[in-house]
């Protein structure tokens, strides 16, 4: 749902109980959940065979793609994350192609970066989701392993290498169990200290090169921060912005003589531009913007010489790049349609680009800036799809009821696998709230596609890539306008009608989930059936639970719950206060160790509406967080899904 998670423990989720206007049945303990039929058994699922049609959910699940592309310092090798294994696991493989190497074999990687020196890596991992990272350290040849930071229940966030590459820095709870603070610890020794205590979420970010400060963001709204500079010496913080209206500075690009650095910000601006901070000035320049859509990534390389960014265009991402010197543009590389990310290697002058693409879940690109040369490092696995099946989607723009224009994502299936005169649909909404839903590679989309079954991709009022304005449209007493652009977007479908809009499912995970458990009960005539993922029942339960680090954020994105009326708000609009109107069916998916949103935000709606003879499916992974990561699992979870859509979206 947020990001970063939420601090919860057993005994606090057990504890808070509201009291019966928010509750309907008593919620069992979460690690007691007495329904053995909700406890997902996943089983050996074969794929079918390649060819058929339509194709098997399993098959699409079996593609795989590699995200978090990071390159060594030379430029020569790419490491990457990819689940061919089952979970996400660390691959390496030379920058210009080749044949990858697994490097490691533990729990799921969540995080990994490599050493100034190129002789290793670090990487991270948790406990089957529950976001507590510990940190370990990797041989570039994946020989040598050692704990660098071991477990300590406290929740981490890595930020950076000094310039020796003898120490990084680092946000943890561990101080207060919910306060993030600023650490930098030895990385020979993991010897660690206190740098700079804060007071609710204090992220460490770039490392100035040869020098001893450290850019420093502070949370503040879930689409801003305030931005610091920290010296990792004195612990001395020296606030460079705070405005009153706040702004979001990130993508921190240090030149490499630290005199400044680039940076992508809102402030002072509609739309995310890149700017150029000077620090004996103090001045921020603007240095690129982008015509009314949000500037999303940039890479500076290492000589401080050549940009390179990429545009939000409507979701898709368009890669562009300048010499700082001429002032010339660079030439990017033609690559596929979709979603890029972009990162340097630290000393010399190779860009890699991770792709996704509505035809393909992951490749990744290398681009030599000196040479010109580009190459496919990285290729997705397709498990016998031919991508000429797979279907890219359309952006459409609709006015909601109040004017204001949304927007979405609407794929079409191939008329040759509809049946009937129009497709029925299934409304995504996405997470957040703020994210986006953007055109990269979707595998329950692409199969209820090949079904015959549309999909909107929704872009509700609170997402990003449309402007800050836009962002913030559902902040605090707002918030239920953006449950009444779903039922809008149905509207505009009706009148498209190239979809049966009364046969409609809505279906998202954590905020998604939310909107999903909320507009069954606001609007129980709009939506034949709902999915909800990991998603709030009880906001007061919800935003009193989470740790300050959000309750920062909280406070300009929902408002303060200790405030009398904002509370009876926000109690009014939790979806547990209408479950009683929910008619549709509905399947429900949670993980017991999410420190987000916890499981018993589902497990009250599960018990209310079977009390009520609504038909529910619930699978409740023991060994799942936030997110469903085990293939095994996500397997069960989707053919669930599959065949849960299929039922309820007949004819």
């Amino acid at each position: 749902m947020r990001v970063p998670a939420s601090i919860l423990s057993a005994a606090l989720i057990s504890a808070l109980v509201l009291g019966p206007a928010l509750v309907r049945a008593e919620t069992p303990d979460p690690a007691d959940w007495p329904y053995a039929q909700d406890i997902p058994q996943p089983q050996t699922v074969t794929p079918g065979l390649a060819g058929e049609s339509p194709l098997d959910i399993v098959r699409f699940l079996l593609t795989r793609g590699s995200s978090a592309p990071t390159l060594s310092p030379d430029g020569e090798t790419l490491v990457f994350r990819n689940t061919v294994t089952g979970i996400p696991q660390l691959w390496r493989v030379p920058a210009r192609g080749g044949w990858p190497q697994q490097l490691t074999f533990g729990p799921a990687v969540t995080f990994h970066a490599w050493l100034p020196d190129g002789s290793g890596l670090i990487y991270a991992a948790d406990r089957q989701g529950d976001e507590r990272e510990a940190y370990w350290f990797i041989s570039a040849d994946g020989t040598q392993e050692r704990e660098i930071l071991g477990f300590d229940g406290a929740f981490r966030v890595f930020g950076d290498f000094n310039d020796e590459g003898t120490h990084i820095a680092y946000s943890s709870t561990l101080r207060t169990g919910q306060d993030f603070d600023v650490h930098v610890a030895e990385i020979a020794t993991g010897e660690s200290r206190l740098v700079h205590a804060g007071r609710f979420g204090y992220y460490a970010d770039a490392w100035q090169p040869g020098g001893n400060l450290l850019l420093v963001r502070e949370a503040r709204g879930e689409d801003g921060n305030d931005l610091h500079l920290l010296n990792t010496d004195t612990g001395e913080l020296d606030t460079l912005f705070a405005p009153e209206e706040h702004a979001y500075y990130g993508d921190l690009a240090w030149r490499p003589e630290g005199r400044g650095f680039y940076l992508i910000t809102d402030h002072e601006r509609e739309f995310r531009a890149i700017a150029y901070y000077e620090l004996a000035s103090r001045e921020l320049r603007l240095v690129e913007a982008a015509d009314g859509r949000d500037i999303d990534g940039l890479a500076l390389s290492p000589d401080g010489r050549k940009l390179v960014w990429t545009i939000n265009d409507g979701g898709y991402s368009r890669l562009r790049g300048r010499d700082l010197l001429s002032g010339e543009p660079l030439a990017a590389p033609t690559l596929p349609e979709g979603v890029y990310s972009i990162t340097f290697a630290d000393d010399e002058p190779v860009l890699a680009i991770s792709v996704s693409a509505p035809s393909d879940p992951g490749a990744i690109w290398t681009w030599h800036l000196g040479t010109g040369h580009v190459a496919q490092a990285a290729r997705s696995e397709m498990a016998g799809i031919p991508r000429d099946i797979l279907i890219a989607p359309e952006s459409v723009t609709f006015a909601a009821s109040d004017g204001v224009m949304l927007h979405g994502l609407l794929y079409l299936p191939d008329p040759a696998n509809v049946s009937g005169e129009r497709p029925p649909l299934v409304m995504n909404v996405h997470g957040g709230p703020t994210a986006q839903a953007r055109p990269g590679f979707n595998a329950v989309f692409q199969y209820l596609l090949g079904r015959g079954i549309a999909v909107l991709d929704l872009n509700f009022r609170g997402s990003t890539g449309f402007g800050k304005t836009f962002t913030r449209l559902d902040n605090q007493l707002l918030r239920p306008n953006a449950v009444r652009d779903l039922v809008d977007a149905l509207d505009f479908l009706v009148e498209d009608g190239r979809v049966d809009a009364k046969r409609a499912a809505v279906m998202g995970g954590s905020y998604g989930g939310y909107l999903v458990n909320d507009v069954l009960g606001r609007y129980p005539e709009a939506f034949a059936a709902g999915v909800s993922f990991v998603g709030v029942s009880d906001w007061v339960r919800a935003l009193q639970e989470a740790a300050p680090s959000l309750q920062a954020s909280d406070r300009i994105e929902y408002g303060d719950i200790n405030d009398p009326e904002m509370r009876e708000f926000f109690r009014e609009l939790s979806p547990i206060t209408r479950v009683d109107n929910i008619q549709a069916p509905m399947l429900f998916s949670h993980g017991a160790n999410d420190p987000r949103d916890p499981v018993t935000e589902s497990d009250r709606m599960v018990l209310a509406l079977r009390e009520r003879d609504i038909p529910v499916e619930y699978l409740r992974f023991p060994d799942e967080g936030h997110s469903v990561r085990r293939l095994e699992n996500r397997v069960e979870l989707y053919r669930r899904v599959a065949a849960f859509l299929e039922q309820h979206l007949e004819e």
